[in-house]
């Protein structure tokens, strides 16, 4: 058997906790599996993974072994990468895990132009508020808004600012009034962002040389999806914080009115991040590239 194939399928098994999540992720059978784990033991003469019928557990040689050969792995990816570098062109499959609706209206189309450019680029991108670990589940490229978390070994880069608007119908504002500062939310219906599996995000709005000043409005509707805020706020439901691109359109039929102008919008931030590594691919930096120069046309 080939000794890196092996390794890589040991990691594999090691960061999913199981012969069989691995098996799935690495399109293998489960006795693959363990034969690649065990053709790796025997070569060494010593037992990497203590297996029962309920668990599994590395050694100490194998917890050893499990961090020496994720640096080979890198290496060899490090190296193999220095081909399509030396061609020009990026080639093989890019995986990028992106939210949702930034997704959809910004990240794609400037993705699948760089696609039409390259030919022998692919692209395997997932669209979803989930916060996937681009380790574990195998990702290029992850695009996040708000502030990334501070995770040793991820590198972060700032591809765009979102401007933030506070927003409401014409036939909301007639029922209730037009709020005219910030302190006037507080007695207004809202319709709030809540992501999937986690807290209410609070509403924020920028001062000189202070922290952004945080206002979580009281609110009996709580969605996960931008477009459906929108949609809310525009049949009269409410006040709704949104990004400035996706209701760009709607204020300009009418439909949404944006309100406090003498406030300035939140700058919400938009990141693109990778996983440390020597020797970045080509396809991650032409895509990194491209978002940083085609995004900031998005949002104005």
């Amino acid at each position: 058997m080939d000794r890196l194939a092996s390794m890589a399928v040991f990691v594999k098994a090691v960061d999913l906790g199981s012969f069989a999540a691995a098996a799935a992720a690495l399109d293998l059978s489960g006795p693959m599996v363990g034969k690649h784990v065990r053709f790796l033991e025997e070569r060494l003469g010593v037992r990497l993974i203590n297996r029962t019928t309920r668990r599994q557990s590395l050694t100490d040689f194998g917890r050893a072994y499990y961090e020496r050969c994720r640096v080979v792995l890198t290496e060899a990816e490090a190296a193999d990468a220095l081909a399509p570098d030396q061609l020009s062109e990026p080639r093989g499959k890019l995986r990028v895990t992106m939210p949702a609706h930034f997704g959809r209206h910004c990240v794609t189309p400037v993705l699948l132009e760089l696609a039409r450019q390259y030919p022998s680029l692919e692209l395997d991108l997932s669209l979803s508020d989930r916060f996937a670990d681009l380790a574990e589940d195998g990702y290029d490229l992850a695009i996040r808004t708000g502030i990334p978390d501070d995770k040793a070994g991820v590198t972060a880069r700032r591809v765009a600012r979102q401007r933030m608007v506070v927003c409401a119908s014409p036939s909301y504002l007639e029922v209730h009034g037009r709020p005219l500062r910030i302190d006037d939310l507080g007695s207004h219906h809202a319709i709030i962002y809540r992501r999937l599996g986690r807290v209410v995000q609070p509403w924020l709005f920028p001062r000189n040389d202070q922290p952004a000043l945080e206002i979580t409005p009281v609110s009996r509707l709580r969605l996960d999806d931008l477009d459906a805020i929108a949609d809310a706020a525009a049949a009269g439901m409410g006040l709704a914080w949104l990004p400035y691109w996706l209701v760009r359109e709607r204020i300009k039929a009418g439909t949404l009115v944006p309100l406090l102008p003498e406030q300035p919008g939140f700058l919400y931030d938009a990141y693109a991040l990778w996983l440390q590594t020597p020797h970045l691919p080509l396809k991650v930096r032409l895509a990194v590239d491209a978002l940083a120069a085609a995004l900031p046309k998005f949002m104005g």
